[in-house]
């Protein structure tokens, strides 16, 4: 699929990409408004913020942006959190609760499972497609899956959002060790706040991977992207913020990578 990046490593680690495109196809860019096309709520810049940092890393990448479809919703369009503002399969608001669409051009449900079937669906296929290429080499796989959010959203969550948020599920997501290695390489990352299964637990994609049981490990880092980025358009990359950033984000990749299970 030539919206799909994919680079293979031969280490037991993945990252998982999904959020950080910006193509919108023309028959849904077609529908949208002025907010929709302005793609705010992109992960601005992480596929360069992780890239070079560690040797024999697969990666999956979609370069459609997520107001199309998000590839990191459940696909029957089930709520990841019930009972809070969140968005969905495919969003009708933004991340500040504003429209997305002309008046009348709202997918309906035939659409949304035309895109279901174009992206979301080849998108998984290729990442469950590494994730098995890398379980057979070492008899397991980790996913770390590669987010980033502003960090100041009302709309969302209240207050300042810490700069590393990791979600497991509550634990269930991968072995006990790797939730604990990363909330301490990050916890002992001075100068930055975080925290485990805040705000953010894990995506459709950490939940439905995760299954330690069967060998497959998986754990999201959603990034506040004041560590990295300015907050605001044009959502210019910073250099120096990143190269204070990277150092910890390439500790915890050398750490899963090395990591095997008991």
């Amino acid at each position: 699929m030539s919206f799909l990046e994919i680079t293979r490593g031969e280490s037991p680690l993945v990252l998982g990409l999904p959020h950080t495109g910006t193509e919108l196809p023309e028959d849904v860019a077609a529908g949208l408004n002025d907010t929709g096309r302005a793609i705010a709520d992109t992960d601005w810049h992480i596929h360069e913020l992780y890239a070079g940092l560690a040797k024999g890393v697969t990666t999956v990448r979609t370069r459609i942006h997520r107001y199309a479809i998000d590839v990191n919703r459940d696909p029957s369009g089930a709520s990841l959190y019930p009972g809070q503002n969140t968005t969905g399969l495919c969003p009708l608001t933004d991340f500040d609760g504003r429209p997305l669409y002309m008046d009348g051009h709202e997918p309906d449900e035939k659409e949304i499972e035309r895109r279901r079937l174009a992206y979301h669906a080849p998108y998984h296929a290729a990442l469950e497609a590494e994730l098995a290429r890398v379980k057979a080499i070492h008899g397991y796989a980790v996913l770390y899956d590669c987010h980033s959010i502003r960090s100041v959203i009302p709309f969302l969550f209240d207050g300042t959002l810490p700069d590393f948020n990791i979600g497991t599920n509550m634990g269930q997501t991968c072995a006990p060790e790797i939730e604990s290695a990363v909330q301490d390489i990050c916890a002992n990352a001075e100068g930055f706040t975080s925290t485990l299964n805040g705000r953010f637990k894990g995506g459709w994609t950490t939940r439905h991977y995760g299954r330690p049981t069967d060998g497959l490990h998986a754990i999201q880092m959603e990034l506040a992207q004041s560590t990295y980025m300015h907050e605001s358009p044009p959502w210019d990359y910073a250099p120096d913020r990143a190269e204070a950033l990277r150092p910890h984000l390439k500790t915890i990749l050398d750490t899963l990578i090395r990591w095997r299970p008991a």
